[in-house]
C-alpha cells in the first residue's frame, strides 16, 4: 500500500455521536483532511472535534440530509471524497482498498461500498440490510447530492461506477431509543418529500405499508435469523413507515387549514 496520488477529502455530518466518531475519525485517519459538519451537538461531539488535531469541525444547522451533505461537500480542498456517517468505521482492509483504488484511478467517477451491519456488537446478517450500499468514495467534479430526495439522499453521479470489495462497518443500533429516535426522524422527513411531491396520504397506505415493510424485513429478507435483534430492527423500520404516514397526514391537514385561514 503506497500513499494516494491525490489527496482525500473524508467528511462526515454528526449530531450527538459522541461515543461513536471517535473510531469512525481514527479509522479514517490517512485522509488529507478531515471535515465533520456538526449540526450543534449537545453531548460534547463538538467540543470533542474541537480539540481534535486532524480535524476541521464547521457547525451548520440541520435543515435535511441533502442540504447538510451538499454543504459538506463545499467544504472540501481536494476532489477525490471519502463520504461517512459519524457511526461508521473503515477497516485496515477497505483502508488499503480505498488508496489502492484512488492511486489506480481505473476511471469511475463513484464506488459503492458494502455495509456490515452492527447491532451495538453483534453483526446484523440480515433484516434486510444484506444488500445494502451506498456510494462512499467519489470525485467531487464528477458528483452531486439531488435535491429531490431529502433523506436516504442521493448522489447523481456524472461517469461510470465501480464497487469495492471491503464493507463499511456501520454500527446502526446503539440503544433502543437512539434507533427509534432516528427512525421517527427518517418517518418525518420521508413524509415532508412525499408533501412536496404532492404524494396524498391514504388510510391503505398508513395501515398496509407498515405491516408489509415488517413481513418483508423479517420472513422475506429473512430477519428471523437475526432473532431477537432482528425483530427489534425490523419493527422499528416498520415503525418509520407508520410515522411516515402520520405526519403525511398532518401535514395535509396543516395546508388545508392554512388554506381556509388565507380565504376571503
Amino acid at each position: 500500500m503506497t500513499p494516494p496520488k491525490e489527496k482525500i477529502s473524508a467528511l462526515i455530518i454528526a449530531y450527538n455521536e459522541i461515543g461513536y466518531i471517535e473510531r469512525c475519525i481514527n479509522s479514517i485517519s490517512f485522509a488529507d483532511e478531515i471535515i465533520v459538519v456538526d449540526s450543534y451537538s449537545t453531548d460534547g461531539t463538538y467540543e470533542f472535534l474541537q480539540n481534535h488535531p486532524k480535524v476541521k469541525v464547521i457547525q451548520h444547522p440541520f435543515s435535511n440530509f441533502t442540504l447538510q451533505k451538499s454543504f459538506a461537500l463545499k467544504q472540501a480542498s481536494y476532489d477525490w471524497i471519502l463520504f461517512l456517517d459519524a457511526d461508521e468505521v473503515v477497516s485496515s482492509e477497505l483502508k488499503s482498498e480505498i488508496i489502492d483504488t484512488v492511486n489506480g484511478d481505473m476511471g469511475h467517477a463513484a464506488y459503492w461500498f458494502y455495509r456490515k451491519f452492527m447491532f451495538q456488537d453483534s453483526p446484523l446478517h440480515f433484516s434486510g440490510w444484506q444488500t445494502d450500499k451506498n456510494y462512499r468514495l467519489f470525485r467531487k467534479s464528477k458528483a452531486r447530492f439531488s435535491d429531490k430526495k431529502i433523506v436516504h439522499e442521493t448522489l447523481v453521479v456524472d461517469g461510470t461506477c465501480g464497487i469495492l470489495k471491503e464493507k463499511l462497518t456501520h454500527y446502526c443500533y446503539k440503544n433502543y431509543e437512539d434507533y427509534k429516535a432516528k427512525m421517527l426522524k427518517y418517518g418525518r422527513l420521508k413524509a415532508k418529500e412525499d408533501f412536496y411531491r404532492e404524494r396524498r396520504f391514504s388510510f391503505l397506505s398508513l395501515i398496509f405499508k407498515p405491516l408489509w415493510k415488517f413481513f418483508n424485513h423479517y420472513f422475506l429478507r429473512l430477519g428471523i435469523l437475526d432473532g431477537k435483534n432482528g425483530i427489534t430492527i425490523c419493527y422499528l423500520n416498520a415503525l418509520s413507515d407508520l410515522e411516515r404516514y402520520r405526519e403525511l397526514k398532518k401535514l395535509e391537514k396543516k395546508n388545508e387549514l392554512a388554506y381556509y385561514l388565507v380565504m376571503p
